[in-house]
């Protein structure tokens, strides 16, 4: 699947603003109010980290998805390769489950007179097409709020 919008702030704002701890939690609410990344170096998105993004689901089990950077290139391009979930503590990368979860999310950010426009691609099973095709549209709308606040 693939996203775009347009943040009229400059392309570094919107890439760090987009993976900074504080303001992450803030846009991808829209996925789940208690989102946010774990990583093997700290607050780092650094090419090679595995990175697991977490959350709480409504009987309060934690859970998510674990994957690594496969590039970080500040303000041109993110890419994340996700290998399988997080289910409570343990980490599923192998089997059917983790097989459905495999796949990369990339964002490519390119200048456009000062503003920014940001491509997201993304693979996606066909049991979570609907889901991100209405919440991806939103997170992305509350990442434009945010940079354009700022």
């Amino acid at each position: 699947m693939q996203f775009t919008t347009r943040i009229d702030a400059p392309v570094s704002s919107v890439h760090a603003l987009m993976i900074g701890r504080e303001t992450f939690k803030q846009w991808t609410s829209v996925f789940n109010p208690s989102s946010e990344y774990e990583s093997d170096v700290e607050g780092s998105w650094q090419k090679g980290s595995k990175i697991r993004f977490m959350g709480t689901d409504a009987d309060g089990k934690r859970g998510g998805m674990v994957g690594y950077i496969r590039e970080n290139i500040p303000g041109k391009h993110v890419s994340i390769e996700y290998v399988g979930i997080v289910d409570g503590e343990n980490e599923i990368t192998e089997g059917p489950v983790a097989d459905e979860w495999k796949g990369f999310e990339n964002y490519t950010f390119s200048d456009n007179n000062g503003a920014t426009h940001v491509t997201v691609d993304i693979d996606v099973n066909d049991q979570m097409k609907d889901y991100f095709h209405d919440r991806y549209p939103r997170a992305l709308a509350k990442l434009k709020e945010i940079c354009e606040q700022r």
